[in-house]
């Protein structure tokens, strides 16, 4: 990886992580006037005709993807991300995109933490300590014993549990299958299932946003498709802590769209949050290069 990838990867995960913050924005709204099965649902049609015309395009056909070597591992990966969506975006209704995103954040340790089970990855004394500071964060966050907590704060972390084992499925089904054909199964799978679970919870909707679905349709393969190339111009390890300015443009749309207040445990939580994850991102990508 010379320089110049480097930085354009940077820029392109940069570019990644404001388009999913312009989407985020405006699931929240359309979420906040319409039920979230249904919208969740329109957005999977289009992510899965999305992931069809890549698979014509540049994975070699739909026999290629339609033979996955982990057939049940990439359905369940699939309903586990689209399930998660929603549990998110319920998260931004009730929550706000300020508070869940700054709980979000800690889906980096919970991959660290969840990789030795379910990957049989060996995980230090010094990435055990970061995961411990970075929930301690968390609870920072939350505020557990100085507020009556309520049970809605824990949406956002239930969604990051649900995120990271999704992560790390998909790093399981890498051994044997393409990038291309998890994306194919991702968008298939999450669709087949929001269709099923949302077209009894329609709900018709004015002609504005039928507008913010279609930028929310079009923001999402976007989003995928920025993401896509930075990975391809740079490691993924090099360039994911930019993938945390996701928090940073959320919070912002949060309070200058939304309304939301930035309180300051929120800050000093999500900065311990985020030091964890860095640090741990830093150390598997070490351990890595020691091994190499």
């Amino acid at each position: 990886m010379d320089e110049g990838n480097f930085r354009l990867g940077a820029a392109l995960m940069i570019a990644t992580s404001f388009v999913f913050a312009m989407q985020d924005g405006i699931s929240r709204h359309l979420a906040g006037e319409y039920n979230v099965f249904m919208v969740v649902m329109v957005r999977y049609w289009f992510f899965a005709a999305f992931v069809t015309v890549l698979a014509l395009r540049r994975a070699g056909g739909l026999g290629v993807v339609l033979r996955p070597r982990f057939p049940v591992l990439q359905v369940f990966r699939g309903l586990l991300l689209a399930a998660e969506i929603c549990v998110m975006v319920t998260g931004f209704t009730l929550l706000g995109l300020v508070e869940s995103h700054a709980v979000f954040a800690c889906y980096p340790l919970l991959i660290a933490a969840l990789s030795g089970p379910v990957l049989g990855e060996r995980v230090g004394w010094r990435r055990w300590a970061a995961i411990g500071i970075g929930f301690a964060g968390v609870m920072v966050i939350l505020q557990p014993g100085f507020r009556v907590f309520s049970p809605q704060a824990l949406i956002p972390l239930a969604a990051a549990f649900m995120f990271a084992l999704y992560g790390l499925l998909t790093r399981y089904v890498a051994r044997g299958d393409r990038s291309a054909v998890s994306f194919f199964w991702t968008g298939i799978a999450g669709a087949v299932a929001m269709t099923a679970v949302g077209l009894s919870y329609w709900q018709p909707m004015i002609p504005r946003d039928w507008v913010w679905m279609a930028i929310l349709c079009c923001s999402a393969a976007l989003g995928h498709w920025l993401m896509i190339r930075a990975l391809e111009l740079a490691e993924a390890s090099a360039i994911q802590p930019f993938a945390y300015l996701q928090l940073v443009f959320a919070s912002a749309l949060g309070m200058l769209v939304f309304d939301e207040v930035l309180r300051p445990n929120v800050v000093v939580g999500a900065a311990i949050v985020v030091g964890a994850g860095l640090f741990t991102l830093l150390r598997s990508r070490k351990v890595r290069a020691r091994r190499s």
